[in-house]
């Protein structure tokens, strides 16, 4: 079996980061946080408050397509934890790598809140839960992936992932 792309997708504060390491050691592929490629300015904003512009992701969202294509064009697989939240960015994605599964990760409101009050050392405040909640479009039928309650802990969640891809062939 060709090892997959993955992007475990998801607002912030559900576990993409968590549940995207443990997946990726699972299926012995690299690991990448979308986190990591966004610009210094992109971050100065985030970590005031203000929510991007698509204008603002629009490079972000080419480095993270280029790093997904570069796994699946050499076949070594690789997950990618992103946010994804909204259906045109995730067609941004799938046209760098077309081949990519994505792992939605759903929490609740409240949920979201309380994982991220307790969240030391990342710019993403809770104040930018509900844009980010507001701005989520969850994944369509015709889009390659699954959604997985983030009510379990995040050993169950990879365990869960990795039956779902190794199932899907």
């Amino acid at each position: 079996m060709r090892p997959p792309c993955v992007v475990v997708m998801g607002v912030s504060g559900t576990g993409k980061t968590t549940v995207g390491h443990l997946l990726a050691d699972r299926l012995g592929v690299a690991f990448a946080d979308a986190d990591d490629f966004h610009s210094p300015a992109n971050i100065a904003k985030m970590s005031a408050g203000i929510p991007l512009t698509d204008a603002d992701r629009a490079p972000w969202l080419a480095a993270v397509g280029r790093w997904l294509h570069d796994r699946t064009s050499d076949n070594s697989g690789g997950v990618m934890a992103c946010s994804a939240l909204r259906r045109r960015y995730r067609d941004t994605l799938r046209t760098a790598a077309p081949d990519i599964f994505f792992l939605h990760l759903a929490a609740s409101r409240d949920q979201l809140i309380e994982r991220m009050t307790h969240r030391r050392g990342h710019y993403m405040p809770v104040s930018l839960v509900d844009s980010q909640l507001q701005a989520l479009e969850p994944l369509a039928p015709d889009e390659s992936g699954a959604v997985l309650n983030t009510d379990r802990t995040p050993d169950e969640l990879a365990a869960q992932a990795a039956t779902l891809l190794h199932d899907r062939g």
